[in-house]
């Protein structure tokens, strides 16, 4: 569909819509982050069904160029990057500042990972390469009233780095994520301070391991099986609320109610918890963009309007499934023989891949799981690993980098920590709106 060019109004009422100071500034080339909200520049058509251009969406994912928007009351459709603007103000200084920071602090990276499932093994020609890794912040970005920064964040989403100090104490807790990205084997320094985070990687491994991964994903596990229910009661309601006439609130609840497989104490009980599951069917579908309220009313509008559905019941595979079923067989092995295997192979590798591709209901993942179960515990039982993790040791590797860090500022030593270093954020006045 070809795109209607923005008229000199628009052009300056987008114009008049930015934050002081950012005038100047371009808002059709601004990156874009997952879940900014936006404006349409262009009508599209979604089936049969036209959307004018001005409509308010969320940003899903970066593809082909584009942005898969969310648009209320319709479902994902695909516009072009000049097709969009960040809706409000703040959206856009915060895509400018992130995209600023990644910018200037990309070079201060210390080490890179390659994750995900190109490091379990289970990867196919059009997966994803998902990038970790811990920056330093030179020595000036740690004064001065700006925040510092944390996160870095590629414009994509696929490269994503922690802060050194940030870094360490996510290990400390154990983090899955954090100590996967310290012990897979394609771990890269890229200079001496990651060389120093990788030699002490050992300090963060400790019995910890047994909640925050084996428990904590029994416990997704069983969300993820708790929802599918929810979701094939999503699907009758659906179903009912398109009849002639529309049954009301009650008596959907009434019929929801009587199906429930959990036992109420009272039917007053029971019709209560299907009153509860409705509003929170209908508060979800709002957060997600697929209705325009949080009320019955604007539910029972998309249920009767052929707008696009959540997949159904049947057709519910979580992507993250098979991963979560990955964490309990990595955790299990690291108590047990005290060294991480992050690389699937063999049985458990042909039935995380069968997982991931569909072909496995999500009630066999949590079987499977549950047969896990009592190896993970004995593992941790017998497990060598100590109680808790080396707050000292990872403490002493704190207080080094940051020498470190000064030495070459002060020195002002070749490279991104020293001569090179970018300057820190400068404080940008606040608008007077008294």
């Amino acid at each position: 569909m070809a795109r209607d060019p923005s008229t000199p109004e628009q052009d300056r009422s987008e114009a008049s819509a930015r934050p002081r100071g950012y005038e100047q500034v371009d808002r059709l080339s601004v990156a874009l982050p997952h879940g900014t909200e936006v404006t349409t520049r262009v009508e599209r058509l979604a089936g049969e069904r036209r959307i004018p251009q001005g409509v308010v969406g969320r940003v899903a994912r970066a593809r082909d160029g584009g942005f898969d928007v969310q648009v209320v009351g319709v479902g994902e459709l695909w516009y072009a990057r000049d097709e969009l603007v960040p809706r409000k103000p703040g959206q856009l200084q915060f895509a400018l500042r992130r995209a600023a920071t990644w910018d200037a602090l990309r070079p201060c990276a210390v080490l890179e990972t390659v994750v995900g499932s190109r490091a379990w093994g289970l990867a196919h020609e059009d997966s994803d390469v998902d990038v970790r890794g811990v920056f330093a912040l030179p020595l000036p970005w740690h004064f001065g009233l700006a925040d510092k920064a944390k996160d870095l964040v590629s414009a994509d989403g696929s490269h994503t780095f922690w802060e050194f100090s940030k870094a360490v104490e996510q290990a400390l807790r154990a983090d899955p994520n954090t100590l996967e990205m310290l012990f897979v084997p394609s771990a890269r320094a890229t200079d001496v301070l990651g060389e120093w985070l990788l030699a002490e990687r050992e300090a963060f491994v400790s019995k910890a391991l047994f909640g925050s991964f084996g428990r904590y994903a029994m416990s997704q596990l069983d969300k993820l099986t708790r929802s599918q229910r929810l979701a094939e009661h999503r699907d009758l309601v659906l179903e009912w609320l398109c009849e002639e006439p529309t049954p009301s609130l009650d008596e959907v609840a009434r019929r929801l109610a009587a199906i429930s497989p959990r036992p109420a104490p009272t039917p007053e009980d029971g019709l209560l918890a299907a009153r509860t599951y409705l509003k929170q069917l209908y508060r979800s579908l709002s957060d997600q963009g697929l209705i325009e309220a949080n009320d019955f009313a604007a539910l029972v509008r998309y249920a009767q309007g052929g707008g696009q559905r959540p997949p159904s019941a049947r057709e519910l595979r979580p992507k993250n499934a098979y991963n979560l079923l990955r964490l309990v067989v990595l955790a299990t092995g690291w108590l047990r023989d005290g060294v991480p295997t992050f690389e699937a192979s063999g049985a458990i590798k042909a039935r995380l891949l069968e997982i991931k591709t569909g072909h496995v209901p999500l009630q066999d993942v949590l079987r499977d799981a549950e047969a896990l179960a009592p190896e993970l515990e004995e593992a941790h039982r017998a497990s060598r690993l100590p109680a808790l993790p080396d707050h000292a040791r990872a403490d002493r590797l704190l207080r080094r980098m940051g020498e470190e860090v000064a030495r070459r500022w002060v020195t002002r030593e070749p490279g991104p920590f020293g001569q090179g270093a970018p300057p820190p954020p400068v404080v940008e006045e606040k608008e007077d709106v008294s």
